[in-house]
């Protein structure tokens, strides 16, 4: 049948208004087709593809056009997607005549959105007749992605063919005239995408003469980037004579439907002028944190390794510096540091609320310059102050105790080096060999009374090793020659010993050929040894050293020294009786006239030299006597430096205490206006303040204490360390507070919340508030809302008089929030941001005022730029100055980046990306 002179052909587009023009331009489809097969081979693939984008929205597909059509219910989901209306339910039988059913429901559907469907029957659709499905095909194409499409009131064809005109205008190469050889060469494809989306394409590497590879860049380009399936081959457009004009027009209609989004637009100058001078102030602010932080890290970094070096000095003079040192650096270096610490994180706090309540992305320091990380390296300082202080002194300690005994080492081995001198060449004397009778019974006693003397000189060496050892376990510095020296003595000592075994053997074989004595001079000499040692051993305990640390022991050396004067007169009778001896010997000497030249042959000492050191003994008492009363005024004197230090302390220890206490009831009973309370916690910074000469006069009376070598005190359990730590703590902590009421300031000022709306917060907060710790809990929290008046449900409050979280979300919902789980987590997200599972009254208030305020969006500022634009896609410099205030103008210049749209001039400025830049991504 030759439907072409079908009489109502020409007319049936009249019914449905102007719309349908583009039947009457199509109404030859059929007889198009018989021409060419490449046509028919081209529609297939693009039909296919275009059915196939929209079929996958349905999760199905189909490969061959007119075999997967057959039963009819592909046809009706194609419908369905495209138009989003339901069509009556489908026949499930595998009959012919449940098919012919199900595809006249779609011709059904079709015809009655207002398209006659000239000679396609059902039947000839069920049989696979390709023509036809075709023919059925670019009717719903026609209908559903070209009717729509109208550019100054031209509709369909020429209105898609104006559009594409239009769009490549300004492209020199390309000539859009028709739908079939106009897009031959690809370049009008290449044009459309480049003209929206220039970054997916080169055009300038494009020639004429290559179409292959200027199609396959379009149609890879648009699959790849725009969702544009591939709806034909470059090989079969340039293999083509003639492209199909249906093929072409339904792919060119996918690329209108891609890039004709329309822009909202909407005034307003002063909106972007307000959102320029925040960005201002807040660059500002960035500016100045980073300095800050850089300055403070980097002092920070200087100050740690002179804090961790412990390498001990040598002297007292050296480590007593090293504390003067330390001193002026908690004095004088550190306050100003605590100082710029708490500012630092007050302006962070400051910064970040101002960012949030212009909605803004929070500021994210530069790496390593978060307040985290000023707080860790401010760790790491106060870790290596800790143990440095407390190094010192016991270096200082360590240093005193080394001298005391390098001193006591040196008066030992100086007195037993005097004792020993000579010994040696004594001990080898061959005396023996020409002695007569009686002076080798002499000699052999003598010998014995000199190895009991050995014996008593033993003790002394010993304690001479002893101390070398200690002085070696402390680390003396100049132990090498306290070690060489005392090796001597040692190495000596054993060879006194060897020498003094071989004198003894060889007098007693002597003694066999002699044996006379004289029992007067052996008697001297046995009582004279040990008396001489004793006083040798008085001497030596007078003139010994001590060190004290507490009045007690000071009593106790006092207690023994008159312990020790209390045995003189005893030794008095022993010394007379001694010299009583000698008177003996000198009379029978004198009476018999015996032959010894008045020398008694067994001992060294005579009278005189005990004499002598009485009279030495004697001296030395008072002077010791001396020595114990003055130690015994310093000892009283530390004392009274104890009791002073603590009479102070144990009245600033409870004061700080008390003071950190009321701050803490301060900023959960908190009366009148914000303004109130800052003036309040203002006054009350100032009496703290005022209070810190107290301070340092205990810093003053510290060092005194230190000075004196004082290192405990039992009047008080408060150390000046304590006292430092809570001052500082005390300062930093109502800075804080104050700083807490200013950002509410802002957040009450900026969000518009009266003070009324205020203290309601507050008193809901407070009283939900338990634990007094300032954060609400997530319980807390549910029940702070509920207070409120945010509608839970009842069951919800008559189970529990709590918000579990899915009641939480029906609560939001109730507000108009409309929320899936990506929601509900976000809204958490704003009233806890850290996660911590607690809600501080700054966050509430922020969610409380949220969505009542008048914030500001990318878009809104994005619409008010195209304003001043005057509707183009850029804006010139010449027009900002115009419009705005001289140094926001040039803010605007100085930051946005030259525009590069194929519409654009020189000189040409990106508003859109700024504006989006403004917000950061958060906002898109």
């Amino acid at each position: 049948m030759d439907h072409h002179h079908h009489p109502q052909h020409h007319h049936h587009h009249q019914y449905d208004g102007g719309e349908n023009d583009y039947m009457q331009q199509e109404d030859d489809w059929d007889r198009d087709m018989l021409l060419d097969p490449a046509w028919e081979k081209q529609q297939r693939k693009t039909f296919t593809a275009w059915c196939n984008s929209h079929l996958r929205k349905a999760g199905t597909q189909i490969e061959n056009i007119e075999e997967d059509f057959r039963d009819g219910l592909k046809l009706m989901l194609l419908l369905e997607v495209i138009s989003g209306e339901r069509l009556a339910k489908p026949e499930r039988g595998k009959m012919r005549v449940h098919k012919i059913s199900n595809v006249n429901k779609a011709l059904g559907f079709i015809a009655s959105k207002g398209v006659k469907l000239v000679s396609i029957g059902a039947e000839e659709i069920v049989d696979g007749n390709a023509k036809m499905t075709l023919g059925m095909i670019w009717t719903i194409i026609l209908r559903f992605a070209i009717q729509d499409i109208s550019v100054e009131e031209t509709s369909a064809k020429e209105g898609l063919l104006l559009w594409c005109q239009r769009k490549t205008a300004p492209y020199k190469n390309v000539n859009i005239q028709n739908f079939h050889i106009s897009w031959k060469d690809g370049l009008g494809f290449c044009a459309l995408i480049h003209r929206h989306r220039p970054e997916l394409i080169d055009y300038n590497k494009l020639r004429k003469d290559d179409p292959m590879t200027n199609l396959n860049t379009a149609f890879d380009v648009a699959e790849k980037y725009l969702d544009i399936p591939k709806m034909l081959d470059a090989e079969d457009i340039v293999g083509t004579a003639r492209p199909d004009e249906k093929a072409i027009m339904t792919y060119v209609s996918s690329f209108y439907h891609a890039f004709s989004g329309a822009q909202k637009a909407e005034t307003a100058a002063n909106r972007i002028c307000k959102v320029l001078a925040v960005n201002q102030e807040n660059e500002q602010l960035m500016e100045d944190y980073e300095k800050l932080a850089s300055d403070l890290l980097e002092w920070i970094r200087r100050t740690i390794p002179w804090l961790e070096n412990r390498v001990p000095e040598n002297t007292m003079q050296a480590m007593q510096q090293k504390l003067e040192d330390f001193r002026d650096y908690r004095r004088l270096h550190k306050p100003p540091k605590v100082q710029e610490k708490c500012q630092l994180e007050i302006n962070f706090n400051t910064l970040q609320t101002k960012l949030r309540l212009s909605n803004r992305p929070a500021f994210m320091p530069s790496e390593g310059k978060m307040v985290s990380d000023i707080s860790n390296s401010w760790g790491r300082l106060e870790g290596a102050e800790k143990g440095y202080e407390e190094w010192l002194l016991n270096e200082i300690r360590r240093l005193e105790r080394l001298d005391h005994l390098a001193e006591k080492f040196r008066q030992k081995a100086a007195i037993h080096e005097a004792w020993t001198d000579g010994k040696e060449e004594m001990l080898q004397h061959k005396d023996f060999e020409t002695a007569s009778l009686s002076e080798i019974k002499a000699l052999l006693k003598k010998h014995e009374a000199f190895e009991s003397d050995l014996a008593a000189h033993q003790d002394r060496v010993e304690q001479i090793a002893a101390i070398a050892q200690e002085l070696n376990e402390l680390e003396y510095y100049d132990s090498p020659s306290v070690n060489a020296r005392c090796q001597r003595i040692c190495d000596q000592w054993d060879s006194l010993g060897v020498l003094t075994q071989k004198r003894s053997e060889a007098l007693q074989r002597t003694e066999k050929l002699l044996e006379t004595i004289d029992q007067l001079y052996l008697e001297f000499a046995k009582r004279a040894a040990p008396f001489n040692n004793w006083m040798e051993g008085a001497m030596e305990d007078l003139q010994d050293t001590f060190i004290v640390h507490t009045i007690e022991e000071i009593q106790g050396l006092s207690t023994a020294h008159e312990q020790f004067k209390a045995t003189l007169p005893e030794a008095d009778k022993e010394r007379q009786a001694i010299l009583g001896i000698h008177n003996e010997i000198a009379k029978i000497v004198q009476t018999y006239h015996v032959n010894m030249a008045g020398q008694n042959p067994y001992t060294t000492i005579n009278p005189q030299e005990i004499n002598a050191k009485w009279d030495k003994v004697r001296q030395l008492v008072p002077q010791r006597d001396q020595a114990l009363i003055e130690e015994h005024a310093r000892q009283q004197n530390n004392e009274r430096l104890r009791r002073q230090f603590a009479n102070q302390a144990n009245v600033i220890g409870p004061w700080i205490q008390t003071k950190m206490e009321e701050i803490g009831r301060i900023s959960i009973e908190m009366h009148g206006t914000l303004e109130d309370q800052l003036t309040h916690l203002r006054q009350y910074e100032k009496s703290i303040v005022n209070y810190k000469p107290k301070i340092d006069q205990l810093e003053g009376d510290h060092q005194l204490i230190q000075e004196a070598l004082i290192f405990d005190n039992k009047h008080t359990n408060y150390t000046m360390e304590h006292i430092r730590v809570g001052w500082e703590q005390l300062l930093t902590t109502i800075a804080r507070t104050i700083n807490e009421i200013e950002n509410q300031i802002l957040t009450r000022d900026a969000k518009g919340i009266s003070q009324e709306q205020m203290n309601e917060f507050r008193a809901s907060f407070n009283h939900f508030d338990r634990d007094h710790s300032g954060t609400l809990g997530a319980e807390e929290f549910k029940a702070c809302l509920i207070s409120l008046g945010f509608d839970i449900g009842n069951d919800a409050q008559k189970r529990t008089g709590m918000m579990d979280a899915e009641d939480f979300r029906a609560c939001l919902i109730s507000m108009g929030y409309n929320m899936g789980e990506a929601e509900f987590a976000r809204i958490m997200s704003i009233v806890d941001p850290n996660r911590l599972g607690v809600v501080t009254f700054q966050a509430f208030i922020d969610f409380m005022s949220r969505e009542t305020a008048d914030t500001d969006t990318a878009d809104q500022v994005m619409a008010s730029f195209k304003v001043l634009a005057g509707d183009k896609n850029y804006i010139l410099a010449d027009e900002l100055r115009r419009e705005l205030p001289p140094d926001q103008a040039e803010y605007c210049i100085a930051r946005m980046t030259p525009y590069s749209g194929p519409d654009s001039v020189p000189g040409a400025l990106d508003y859109m990306s700024f504006s989006t830049a403004l917000y950061g991504e958060s906002d898109l």
